[in-house]
């Protein structure tokens, strides 16, 4: 195989499991639609907020998190939201990703008038309007290239304020005197059963996931939400092990059936395990064998974990190295794109790198993307679409070798 370099890996076919809609929007666009809404931000220029705002790194977490007030507070109607979910593809197609699975939170842009789902449509109707365009094109027309194939993934939150939006504040409002976990579970319930009745109707919706704050807001009080997508046979992915332990991993899988785990971070590390579990080497072991043998796939945001976790400076010390080791199922992601300043071609030219990956080994990678994709379609489709890519890879590769 030939060595890697940024023009061979922006021409290979990617995927980005693991991508936020919110995280990723065009600066100029943000400027644009704070302006028409009346919106402050910090700075009016990419300069000017690139400076202050979306930064190369950061202090931590918090100063991570400031932007996404910004591009939360533009998604209020669906004329934005159908342009930033378009524009979205198409700085994904530009770089070579075919396939993508953008998550993002409904309930954070619900407003009067503005309803869940019609903010999930407005999202439908960007992805489909962009696809269309791409696969229009002559070579993929006829069947040369892979087509461009978008999915939504709609988000359940761990934890939220009732100020984060009407959406949000309107449980705080029905139920005054519910327990605040009781709060959280319900609103989850109701993003997994808007996302069940969305792709019934011939939304792109391809599954669920759960973000926000691991510590203290544990997966098992979700557990009723994922049993609903469960049942219905969508795709169950969960933020985890990002900013707590192999627990918080093990209780994806274990109460929320996790086909896929985002970031699992600190999947090895003895030191974020709780002081009960006696024989911690051990858990981890069987974690891992776990999680190897039923090919559960880490959604694998380096950057944007090297932003968020100081001890991970040297890129070189990502816990990458030991699921590589290990042959776990991983798939870079980008996580934000504006957020964390970066593409997937970007993420894998890093880890090419850092971790001095072959050809193969890249090639490979990007498979198990498209393999372990939530696909819109057929498993009799996505295996037909999954030779396609595996095809058009190893011909951009020199292979002719099947595989």
């Amino acid at each position: 195989m030939p060595a890697l370099n940024d023009d061979l890996i922006r021409k290979l076919p990617k995927t980005d499991l693991h991508v936020h809609l919110d995280g990723s929007l065009r600066i100029p666009t943000l400027i644009e639609l704070a302006k028409q809404h009346n919106i402050k931000l910090p700075s009016y220029t990419v300069e000017g907020l690139r400076e202050l705002v979306f930064k190369d790194s950061y202090k931590n977490l918090p100063e991570y998190l400031e932007g996404f007030l910004y591009t939360t507070a533009v998604m209020c109607d669906k004329e934005a939201i159908e342009r930033i979910a378009y524009e979205f593809c198409l700085d994904n197609q530009a770089e070579g990703v075919r396939y993508v699975e953008v998550r993002f939170a409904p309930q954070l842009s619900v407003r009067d008038g503005f309803t869940m789902t019609e903010v999930v449509k407005a999202v439908d109707r960007g992805l489909r309007r962009a696809a269309q365009e791409f696969n229009a094109r002559p070579e993929v027309r006829d069947g040369l290239e892979p087509k461009f194939v978008a999915g939504m993934i709609l988000c359940a939150m761990r934890y939220f304020e009732g100020t984060w939006s009407q959406g949000f504040g309107r449980f705080f409002d029905a139920m005054p005197e519910a327990d605040r976990f009781e709060l959280y579970s319900t609103a989850s319930v109701e993003v997994a059963r808007a996302a069940v009745r969305l792709r019934d109707e011939g939304c792109l919706v391809v599954g669920i996931d759960l973000a926000g704050q691991e510590k203290g807001y544990p997966a098992g009080d979700h557990k009723h939400a994922y049993q609903i997508a469960h049942e219905a046979f969508l795709g169950k992915t969960v933020h985890a092990g990002e900013d707590y332990g192999p627990e918080s991993i093990f209780q994806a899988l274990g109460d929320l059936h996790a086909d896929r785990i985002g970031h699992g971070t600190w999947l090895f590390s003895e030191d974020k395990i709780q002081a009960h579990i006696a024989d911690k080497k051990a858990y981890i072991e069987s974690l891992v064998e776990y999680i190897a043998d039923k090919r559960i796939t880490l959604e694998v945001c380096l950057t944007s974990n090297q932003q968020t976790v100081p001890e991970l400076a040297d890129l070189s010390k990502h816990p990458f190295a030991e699921m590589r080791k290990r042959k776990l199922s991983t798939t870079f992601c980008t996580d934000n794109r504006l957020v964390s300043n970066t593409t997937v071609s970007n993420e894998i030219g890093r880890a090419v790198k850092a971790f001095d990956l072959t050809a193969r080994e890249v090639r490979d990678s990007l498979i198990y993307g498209f393999k372990r994709s939530f696909f819109p379609g057929s498993y009799l489709e996505k295996r037909q679409y999954v030779r396609q890519v595996i095809d058009y890879a190893d011909r951009i590769l020199g292979r002719t070798e099947s595989s």
